[in-house]
């Protein structure tokens, strides 16, 4: 990934994304060329002069100081997530750390007995790039249309622009398009050293309009909790809960979980998804889940 590119894309993004009216800032009147705030307002509500912010969009964020990048978060008004980028983009474009670079996560026989363990819940662990590393039995029978071929792993934002069957998943194909893309600009601003992640965005890029479009507008999320929908051919519609779980002591994967909501047409739907799976023995186990929440 080109930090620099990086940097002045997502920069040129957010500003276009504000007004003056946003920000408090009068507005004068006159022919934009661009949507969004110009440079010099920026400058102006960062507190710092037009050129050095003109070399910052440029891609110019090695050695900021926390200060700095402060105060172009409050100027943009930008978000958790979208502040965190910013952040990792300017550790990004210094130097190399001296230290040995941290070695990815694996997938011991460890986590895959947890997971299968977890016979009331969905649940997998991916890295970055959304990779599905580790999954259990109930998590590939929800996940059943991304596992239909052969290889692997299976990649959740593959499988999202590629596969018809992501459109039979998700009830809401746009929202699910929105946060992969999001995710894999998250991890880009991260390790944009990451040639598997390179070379991801460009064939997504290259063999999808949907993702072209989607990548340029620059978008960041932290996912870390909230609610996913979901359209099984053997139980309808899923709306499940999800929880991702980053795992310090496995550098760069995360632990996603589905749960239902209790007393919901969703728990009900998710106990015959486990019958299929685990018997009724496994929908009890679900039940038993959903209850404890």
């Amino acid at each position: 990934m080109d930090n620099r590119a990086e940097t002045r894309e997502f920069l040129m993004t957010r500003r276009a994304k504000l007004s003056p009216e946003d920000t408090g800032l009068p507005d004068f009147g006159g022919i934009r060329r661009v949507p969004g705030l110009r440079r010099e307002e920026v400058a102006l509500l960062a507190g710092v002069s037009v050129e050095y912010y003109t070399r910052l969009e440029r891609g110019g964020l090695a050695g900021v100081s926390d200060g700095v990048l402060d105060a172009l978060v409050r100027a943009l008004q930008l978000d958790d997530a979208e502040r965190e980028h910013l952040f990792d983009l300017s550790r990004a474009a210094g130097p190399a750390p001296k230290t040995a670079r941290k070695k990815r996560g694996q997938v011991s026989a460890s986590l895959q007995r947890l997971l299968d363990g977890m016979t009331g819940v969905p649940a997998f662990i991916r890295n970055g790039r959304l990779d599905v590393l580790a999954i259990n039995a109930l998590g590939q029978m929800l996940y059943s249309e991304a596992f239909v071929h052969s290889a692997r792993p299976v990649n959740l934002a593959r499988f999202c622009f590629l596969d018809e069957g992501a459109h039979r998943l998700y009830p809401d194909w746009q929202k699910a398009a929105d946060i992969a893309v999001a995710l894999l600009h998250t991890e880009a601003g991260r390790d944009p050293s990451d040639d598997g992640l390179t070379e991801l965005v460009g064939e997504l890029n290259t063999r999808s309009e949907d993702f072209r479009t989607l990548w340029a507008k620059h978008d960041v999320r932290l996912h870390q909790n909230g609610y996913k929908d979901f359209r099984h051919p053997l139980v309808g519609d899923l709306h499940l809960s999800i929880d991702a779980l980053e795992m310090p002591a496995q550098h760069g994967l995360t632990l996603t979980a589905y749960s239902a909501d209790p007393n919901t047409p969703s728990e009900a739907r998710m106990r015959r998804l486990a019958e299929q799976v685990h018997g009724t023995d496994g929908a009890r186990i679900a039940a038993r889940a959903s209850t404890a929440e």
